[in-house]
């Protein structure tokens, strides 16, 4: 997996159109289900793994695992191979583990404000 192409930062960036709204929010719309999340996740972490290696991950079954990962990959973020018997996904998006770990860190200083000022209350 390469790294994310460097942009502009968002500032110097003339204002998203209307076509590139859509098309980002068909992706966040995509990305946001809890077990796609964890799917990707395991596969960032794995680099490849198997559908039945994945459902026992996230504790689904198998089915339901290969109907998330044809989501995911309906939107290009994975791929798969053939090995043998098995099939393989892997994460071939870059820029994903990148928004994984933004919204991670979001949800974290969000939470750590969130206690802060319940303390001060």
């Amino acid at each position: 997996m390469d790294t994310c192409r460097p942009k502009p930062p968002l500032p110097a960036r003339s204002l998203i159109d209307v076509g590139e709204a859509e098309r980002l929010g068909v992706l966040f719309k995509s990305l946001a289900h809890p077990t796609r999340l964890r799917l990707l996740h395991a596969m960032i972490r794995a680099g490849e793994l198997n559908v039945s290696d994945l459902a026992r991950e996230v504790e689904m079954t198998a089915q339901a695992v290969s109907n998330q990962l044809q989501r995911l990959a309906e939107i290009s973020v994975v791929t798969s191979r053939r090995d043998g018997l098995q099939i393989i996904y892997r994460v071939i998006d870059p820029c994903v583990p990148v928004l994984l770990e933004r919204g991670w860190c979001h949800i974290d200083e969000f939470d750590a404000t969130a206690v802060a000022e319940a303390e001060t209350r």
